[in-house]
């Protein structure tokens, strides 16, 4: 991963936090890592992305693109959590276009 992605410069003192122990570190926050975590616990390796084009509603992509660089992560994120919701319960979620008010192929919002 390149070292560079951010154009903002970065707040965080380097210097400092490469100087730090373990010991030095504050982990008063962070819950224990202990068998009840690791026994519900998932190895998740990235996949590769195939690019595609996808057509999505202008205030949709807005607002992904509002939170921020990597908004794509995000939509890529809402679909896989609705695909694994599909395949749990494959008879929910069936969105009847023409009740909704929206038609795929169709322009709607203005």
């Amino acid at each position: 991963m390149n070292a560079n992605v951010s154009k903002r410069p970065s707040g965080t003192d380097w210097e400092r936090i490469d100087g730090m122990s373990d010991a030095d570190i504050d982990t008063s926050d962070s819950p224990p890592l202990d068998e009840a975590f690791f026994a519900n616990a998932q190895m998740r390796l990235p996949q590769h992305k195939t690019p595609i084009p996808i057509h999505l509603d202008p205030d949709v992509l807005t607002w992904f693109r509002g939170l921020g660089q990597e908004y794509q992560t995000h939509i890529n994120a809402v679909l896989r959590m609705y695909m694994e919701t599909q395949q749990r319960h494959p008879t929910r979620g069936k969105v009847d276009y023409n009740s909704a008010g929206h038609r795929p192929g169709l322009r709607h919002g203005g």
